[in-house]
């Protein structure tokens, strides 16, 4: 599975190696190459992925990287960063370092979406996933990457639940000696069971709180979607507090829809004031679709954040 993920990747993403050797002015917004200023600064972080802005900037990643500056994004996050090859992570690294963006999360390792893997006291699937953890070291190095994505997989209907909350700290506590040295944090991610991930382990702010808890490392802290906690508990604010001092990182998307803000019930930009006037300075990833498509919806997105951002 693995395996294929990567030649897949690879064959996806060579016409984009190839094109991003092409000028950059062709592509990028005319006010990134003149090198002035974004039309906007953000209060908070936002990190935009690859795809959203495609219609503006062009398949090209680079130009997608170099649009999404010209907006006035200051960071960026790619799920599938660790699949790629490794001079499309050099190329990726080497043109955040140029806009001066952060580099938000990875996904650091492969996650099993239907069977148990951290859950289980098996040594063969937890020696896979330190090795995952290992090689993602040298993926956030190449980006000047903090975070990564952990997701600690399926739970098993045969094991109590404490046992399995067990294997997982004991699993984590080992990938957070690896990362440590390093100044890396995996951030664990709740998931949503009712609308996109069925039977997995983590699903909880209290209980994410309750692992990184006892896992006790800088390390090891929580990834925050507010879109799956909308769906998994609601009570967003309160249980943000809660867990404040467990969360490295927040991501977003509106629900139902799991488009940007204001498609939907979430009152993001509450949320996002909340979240800065307690003085939170990371990154919020922009993990969702566009509502529209094309470059209406494109431009959309962005006035949504402006929108999102914008509170007295």
């Amino acid at each position: 599975m693995r395996t294929n993920r990567r030649i897949f990747l690879r064959s996806a993403f060579a016409a984009a190696v190839a094109a991003s050797s092409a000028p950059i002015a062709r592509a990028a917004s005319a006010a990134q190459v003149a090198g002035r200023a974004p039309a906007r600064r953000f209060r908070l972080v936002y990190a935009p992925h690859f795809g959203m802005f495609q219609q503006h900037a062009g398949p090209d990643l680079v130009a997608q990287l170099e649009f999404m500056a010209a907006e006035g994004f200051t960071a960026f996050e790619d799920n599938g960063l660790a699949e790629r090859p490794v001079d499309v992570q050099e190329r990726i690294g080497a043109t955040l370092a140029r806009l001066k963006m952060r580099m938000g999360v990875f996904v650091a390792h492969e996650i099993d979406w239907k069977a148990p893997t951290l859950t289980l006291p098996d040594q063969g699937k937890r020696d896979a996933f330190l090795a995952d953890i290992r090689a993602s070291v040298d993926v956030a190095k190449r980006v000047d990457a903090t975070w990564m994505t952990v997701v600690p997989g399926h739970v098993d209907p045969r094991l109590h639940l404490d046992f399995q909350t067990a294997n997982v700290v004991e699993t984590l506590k080992q990938a957070a000696a690896i990362l440590e040295p390093h100044g890396l944090v995996m951030v664990l991610e709740p998931l949503n069971t009712l609308r996109n991930h069925p039977g997995m382990y983590l699903t909880t702010t209290p209980q994410a709180h309750l692992v990184c808890k006892a896992v006790a490392s800088p390390s090891c802290k929580i990834l925050y979607d507010i879109y799956h906690q909308q769906i998994t508990e609601g009570n967003l604010i309160p249980n943000i507090d809660a867990a404040w001092n467990e969360i490295g990182y927040f991501q977003v998307g509106d629900n139902p829809g799991r488009n940007e803000p204001g498609t939907g019930e979430i009152n993001c930009r509450r949320v996002f004031e909340h979240i800065h006037a307690r003085g939170y300075t990371g990154i919020v990833g922009m993990e969702h679709g566009n509502a529209t498509k094309g470059r209406e919806g494109e431009r959309a997105v962005i006035d949504a954040y402006v929108a999102a951002d914008s509170w007295s």
